[in-house]
């Protein structure tokens, strides 16, 4: 399997596409470290991946909108204390309230979701950069949104988080590309069959859209070796061809 060895945390991992992208990369052998708030979603795909025979995850509850910096590195000192060093970085938690405008948006919402949505990717990424540089190669993959990226009007705090996390992702990119070892990219779903998307738009019919488990083989290539050198893009999941 092209991912043993390989130790990977996925922020979100109880969620619909966090959740996607554990049982596929648990599926090529990675060993999994599933970060969530909500205990019973964790246990759930962890359930799942025990179930499909991949290696036993390791389930880390965490409040990202609330944790301290201290907390952040305690959570590093015990993936270095358990596995010395770490392969990947899956950042896919999200936070989206609903569409509002910015005449009304609730202070603590706007807080909220950028605590979430960006600054949980920079304190994340900050402490465990040390234990990715530890590694022959590494992968941070950020997840975007096509919609936000247009500067959406009512998009809101989410919009604007997503629109920075991809300038976040780009600065990332570029300061390590000397070193040769990490590569950081932006992965952006497009329309699919997901919690999230029903959330924003439940109107909508769903039948025409990608499943969640079309990004299954994208979620590998981009954690696997095939990636290597492929640093600073924006991969857009619909029309993105793995070579």
């Amino acid at each position: 399997m092209s991912l043993s060895n390989h130790v990977i945390l996925i922020t979100g991992a109880g969620g619909g596409l966090g959740g996607t992208a554990a049982l596929a990369l648990s599926r090529q052998g990675a060993e999994l470290i599933l970060l969530d708030k909500s205990i019973p979603k964790l246990e759930k795909i962890y359930d799942a991946i025990v179930n499909s025979g991949g290696p036993e995850p390791v389930m880390y509850p965490f409040d990202l909108a609330g944790a301290s910096e201290a907390q952040y590195q305690e959570m590093a000192d015990a993936i270095a204390q358990r596995y010395g060093s770490l392969q990947g970085l899956l950042h896919s938690a999200v936070e989206f309230s609903a569409f509002t405008p910015i005449a009304i948006h609730k202070t603590q919402d706007w807080g909220h979701t950028l605590n979430v949505n960006l600054n949980a990717t920079f304190m994340l990424s900050r402490m465990l950069l040390p234990l990715m540089q530890k590694s022959r190669h590494a992968s941070i993959v950020f997840t975007s949104d096509s919609a936000a990226r247009q500067g959406q009007a009512y998009s809101g705090a989410y919009g604007v988080s997503k629109i920075a996390l991809e300038g976040f992702a780009k600065i990332l990119a570029e300061e390590l590309e000397g070193g040769q070892k990490i590569r950081v990219n932006t992965l952006v779903p497009g329309p699919v069959d997901s919690p999230l998307r029903k959330k924003a738009y439940p109107g909508e019919e769903k039948s025409g859209l990608a499943t969640m488990d079309s990004l299954s083989p994208i979620y590998c290539y981009l954690f696997d070796s095939t990636s290597v050198g492929v640093t600073g893009q924006v991969i857009d999941a619909q029309t993105f061809k793995i070579q």
